[in-house]
């Protein structure tokens, strides 16, 4: 583990479960973004709302 991940870590460990969450948000609203500005770049022709369906089926069908 280097230097930056136990810093890391520490830091993870001192946050409220509140914090915790808004970080797992944060990310996931990031990732969302991603996914939607590569989407409407692949497919430019697409509208506005045709892009969120994509992006919203491939969240929902996402596999860990």
């Amino acid at each position: 583990m280097t230097e930056a991940e136990k810093i890391q870590k520490e830091i993870y460990k001192r946050m409220t479960p509140a914090e915790k969450i808004q970080v797992m948000c944060d990310l996931y609203n990031t990732a969302y973004a991603l996914k939607t500005a590569w989407i409407k770049q692949l497919h430019p022709d697409w509208t506005d709302n045709r892009i969120n369906e994509e992006v919203r089926e491939i969240f929902l069908n996402a596999q860990s």
